[in-house]
């Protein structure tokens, strides 16, 4: 149903998605650039569906109460207690050595700005779960004025700078520029 009412979305709207579900793993960090419109976002989870692949996304513990929880929860959000002792990296690696199969979707800080803009250079939380979890690094990408977007790619974190000038030149493929931290 979830699959079927994904590709009704796609039709609808006229976005085109291209995945080649050979990149993705049982365990992975799905990363997503560019981050232009909240659509981006509805249109990646609408994309995960059509794969079948069940997302898991960080999201803040404070906002965990009320009805707002049971709904976050449902939509496969992980309460992050950022003034915790153990850093949200160990975190995330518990979950990873929790479950069989596990897919975290980060669009990585500094993707968007509230001008719609990149700013400054992205943080590498991302990586340093991977690395950490030692699970491969999807590349995602949305580009929302063209209405298209896909997977393009898959690197296993090695060395942080090298990966990172690997991620950037993947995305500028696409048009897309990633301005990594030197």
């Amino acid at each position: 149903m979830k699959k079927t009412l994904a590709k009704t979305i796609f039709k609808i709207t006229g976005w085109t998605y291209h995945a080649d579900p050979n990149l993705l793993e049982k365990k992975q960090v799905i990363i997503g650039f560019e981050h232009t419109s909240n659509w981006d976002g509805i249109f990646a989870v609408a994309l995960f569906a059509a794969l079948g692949i069940n997302v898991r996304a960080l999201v803040k513990k404070e906002l965990f109460k009320g009805p707002l929880k049971n709904f976050l929860l449902k939509m496969g959000a992980i309460p992050v207690d950022r003034n915790s002792k153990q850093d949200v990296v160990t975190q995330m690696v518990e979950h990873f050595n929790a479950h069989e199969e596990f897919s975290l979707a980060i669009a990585p800080e500094a993707t968007r700005a509230k001008d719609g803009q990149t700013r400054g250079a992205i943080k590498t939380g991302f990586w340093h779960i991977a690395k950490a979890a030692n699970v491969p690094i999807i590349l995602m990408y949305a580009q929302a004025p063209k209405k298209t977007g896909g997977l393009i790619g898959k690197i296993y974190p090695s060395n942080l700078q090298d990966d990172l000038k690997t991620i950037q030149a993947k995305y500028a493929e696409y048009g897309i520029d990633i301005k990594i931290p030197e």
